[in-house]
């Protein structure tokens, strides 16, 4: 099975322009995230619609192809990008890994968690998920929980609380059920992403601002797996100092 990993990164980020060349501990971002996927993946590649990033993946040896300044998500940004690389190398990929760009440190197990579940043939879309054991996480609407089944396929993604506990006071409902908070990394299989980027906008999707929301509403099925790792993800200049406050290589 040919597992491809893909690493969109944009240049003109609206809260962090540049991000994935900013420098931490002598390498840029981008550097750091590809470096981490190469200790599981054999195949890995960023895709850019930049040249100044282009350039710099170029510099220290990685993969990298451009993309269409055009796309509205990663996942569109993703399937352009595995297309090319499949030409460039000549090879077909069986599954796409969708890294996140600004997660410099993100732990190889996880990546190789999420490649695990496409042993299973039944997986279409696979992601990650982690228990919250904050209060303050159910009622943030930036974190996205999740709700699945008993085969571990998600059931619905909210940037509300789900489920709601009914007849509990809110501030113990962690004491009563788990909850469910979702890892933004995505693996799909080729022909799943192939179909899932031909797809319009739907009403779920709108209605709470999830691209997995079009992909559930279709009848795809996102396969889940549990990590307690925390990923650290760099969205402002804010998030970078207090990354390298605390940075030992």
């Amino acid at each position: 099975m040919i597992i491809v990993g893909i690493i969109p990164a944009r240049y003109d980020s609206t809260r962090f322009p540049g991000k994935p060349l900013v420098d931490i501990g002598g390498k840029t971002m981008i550097q750091r995230v590809f470096e981490q996927t190469k200790k599981v993946l054999t195949h890995v590649c960023v895709a850019t619609d930049d040249d100044r990033i282009f350039n710099a993946v170029k510099e220290f040896g990685g993969e990298v192809v451009i993309t269409g300044a055009h796309h509205a998500s990663g996942t569109d940004r993703c399937f352009e990008a595995v297309e090319k690389f499949e030409i460039e190398k000549n090879f077909s990929a069986n599954v796409v890994i969708n890294i996140q760009g600004d997660e410099p440190f993100i732990d190889p197990i996880q990546i190789q968690q999420l490649s695990d579940l496409f042993k299973h043939k039944d997986t279409e879309i696979a992601t990650l998920i982690k228990i919250v054991e904050q209060q303050s996480v159910l009622n943030d609407p930036n974190v996205v929980k999740v709700v699945y089944g008993s085969n571990g396929n998600a059931l619905y993604f909210s940037r509300n609380c789900i489920p709601f506990v009914r007849n509990v006071n809110q501030e113990d409902w962690l004491d009563n059920q788990d909850f469910y908070q979702h890892i933004g990394m995505y693996g799909y299989k080729r022909n799943v992403l192939s179909a899932i980027c031909k797809l319009q906008k739907s009403r779920l999707e709108n209605a709470e601002s999830l691209e997995q929301l079009r992909w559930l509403e279709n009848g795809f099925t996102i396969k889940t797996a549990i990590t307690d790792i925390d990923s650290v993800g760099i969205d402002t200049p804010e998030d970078l100092q207090k990354v390298l406050k605390n940075f030992k290589d």
